[in-house]
């Protein structure tokens, strides 16, 4: 019982010393952190002299932190003689000597450490990690050089030598790593990829890893990783050409089925290097119908040319070979449920840009006819044969489809999209009244895109409607925007400019956004900005002035490769249009620009 006793009071003793030390050591980093450094100085030596190896750290600090380096040199050569094999010592009185200025001294010591390394794997990993977490990454690195070179084994510490390059954002520390890690493990090919892009900070960085490839695999032709990330080097200098060279190569060599090609041209296809992913899928094509990507590659093949023609500027000759191509397309595959979305891609380009409307539209009246068609593709033809019925003076054929999709589809962004139709068409065909109650209804849609047109229309004809209620220059705005529409650009400045001058002063704003659409359409940028910033500049107060101001910030941003220009045009969304339906993409665009890690906040 009496020992009992005594083991209580010994248990009470320490816990109340321990519960002492944690109330000191609370206190002398309050007194710290409040600027009274002689305060926490006195409680950390006093915890020190009480427990010297438990305090060390903490009082080291706190003499750091007064540069009380004389001190700091005495108690830590104390640790040293008390421990002499005990290397986090040396690399604290290193620490001690660097912060002092003498940077000599600090070497020499870490000299020592170096040379006296232990040829033990886990010992060596330790001492790289108290050099790091002393801040001294350079050190950190040599320790790790030195353990392959002492173990005699070139493999070891990658992973370690990997992370402490990224910190340092030693490019070329990081590359050579990489270069040696990648063959014996390609499975981190897109991790290396994704790091070195983060550090990586222009042309120049790329070159330097472009020449060490070369370099290497001129050396080892057979290490298929080298090719690999050369072909992702030419792709992030945007050298199209050569980074399918690359890919072809490999895949020659290999007599693969050309998988790889395919894949890396949808990446080509969606940097517009549109000549380049249509050789690609070329490639894949001619490998024979039996390759398992010859009928993805093919109709890809197609969209691509399509992208292509509809990108830029282009001849009737471009469109008809076009045409030519789809029309094979579907002789060769017959037209069923899976060629449905080329009968629908062929009806746009005869729709819109060869204007054969009849044609279009039987294509399309046939592609609605096909059992089993995905219900979403099937409504996304349906509206287009509306839009087409329209186009062919057929308004009551393509509301009635319209609204078929509509009742289909309620509630969803498809319905919405099918409702905004129909209220275009009101528009387009001068019933202005029930046009603007649809549209009313489509404010709160659940697309953006939507809700902003649809706000936008409703505003136009409110605000037309109130300085005329016959709506006659409304009118004949609504027919150029409707030949707009069809692509009939000719013709649609011709009615936009007659609208001065039989109703001067009526509807600047419009006529300047609806040219606007025309240039887009052409891919003028530099001129559709010359129209917007004459809508910002000159009617700020119009409905399109904030439409104006954002279209500027995405053409430089997206088209102009202007940043700057952008982030000023989307900060003034955020400074003079605090209502606009445009505040948070253009929020988010400023703030990605401007390089925020975190653009939700």
């Amino acid at each position: 019982m009496k020992r009992f006793f005594i083991i209580i009071i010994l248990l009470f003793t320490f816990c109340t010393k321990l519960f002492a030390q944690n109330n000191d050591l609370a206190l002398a980093r309050l007194y710290a952190q409040n600027g009274e450094q002689q305060k926490a100085l006195d409680i950390y030596l006093k915890l020190y002299k009480q427990d010297n190896e438990g305090y060390y750290q903490q009082y080291l600090n706190a003499l750091l932190a007064g540069k009380k380096f004389d001190e700091a040199e005495s108690i830590t050569r104390k640790m040293i003689r008390k421990h002499p094999g005990a290397y986090e010592y040396n690399i604290a009185l290193g620490t001690v000597y660097t912060q002092q200025g003498s940077i000599d001294k600090a070497d020499v010591i870490y000299a020592g450490l170096i040379k006296n390394l232990p040829a033990d794997q886990n010992e060596i990993s330790a001492i790289a990690s108290q050099f790091y977490q002393n801040a001294n990454v350079e050190y950190a690195v040599k320790i790790f050089l030195q353990g392959r070179k002492l173990l005699h084994n070139d493999a070891l510490f990658s992973f370690e030598l990997i992370n402490l390059y990224r910190y340092k954002r030693d490019k070329g520390g990081l590359t050579e790593e990489y270069l040696n890690f990648l063959p014996s493990n390609p499975s981190f090919l897109n991790q290396a990829e994704s790091m070195l892009a983060t550090v990586y900070e222009g042309a120049p960085d790329y070159d330097i890893l472009k020449f060490a490839l070369l370099k290497r695999i001129q050396k080892d032709p057979q290490q298929l990783i080298y090719v690999n990330l050369l072909t992702w080097q030419y792709l992030q200098q945007k050298d199209f050409g050569q980074a399918l060279n690359q890919a072809i190569a490999l895949s020659r060599r290999q007599n693969d089925d050309g998988g790889s090609i395919y894949e890396l041209c949808s990446t080509l296809s969606a940097n517009e290097a549109y000549d380049e992913a249509i050789r690609g899928y070329e490639y894949v094509i001619a490998k024979g119908k039996d390759n398992p990507n010859y009928v993805s590659a093919k109709i890809e093949l197609i969209n691509t040319k399509n992208l292509k023609v509809t990108s830029g500027k282009y001849t009737q000759a471009d469109l008809l070979s076009l045409e030519q191509d789809y029309l094979n397309l579907l002789n060769e595959f017959g037209r069923n449920r899976s060629t449905v979305f080329a009968m629908q891609k062929l009806a746009s380009l005869q729709a819109f840009k060869l204007h054969k409307l009849k044609d279009a539209e039987a294509l399309l009246e046939s592609a609605v006819s096909i059992p089993d068609v995905r219900p979403t593709l099937l409504a996304s033809c349906k509206l287009d044969l509306g839009d087409i019925y329209l186009l062919n003076n057929q308004p009551w054929d393509a509301t009635l489809l319209y609204s078929q999709v509509e009742k289909d589809n309620p509630n969803t962004a498809v319905g919405q999209d099918a409702l905004l139709r129909n209220a275009k068409l009101a528009y387009y065909t001068g019933d202005f009244n029930w046009s603007r109650r649809q549209l009313d209804i489509l404010k709160a849609a659940t697309t953006q895109l939507i809700a902003n047109d649809a706000l936008n229309l409703s505003l136009l004809i409110s605000d037309n409607l109130a300085i005329d209620s016959a709506g006659t220059a409304l009118k004949m705005y609504a027919r150029a925007d409707l030949l707009i529409f069809a692509e009939q650009t000719d013709k649609a400045v011709l009615t936009l400019d007659s609208i001065p001058k039989k109703y001067p002063g009526t509807l600047e704003a419009d006529v300047l956004m609806a040219k606007t659409k025309i240039l887009l359409q052409q891919k003028q940028y530099p001129e559709a900005v010359a129209l917007l910033k004459q809508i910002a500049e000159s009617h700020p107060d119009d409905l399109w002035a904030d439409d104006a101001v954002f279209m500027l910030g995405d053409l430089y941003e997206t088209k102009l490769n202007n940043p700057t220009m952008a982030q000023t045009y989307y900060q003034k969304i955020i400074a003079d249009y605090p209502g606009s339906l445009w505040l948070n993409d253009a929020r988010k665009r400023f703030r990605a620009l401007r390089g925020d890690k975190n653009d939700a906040s």
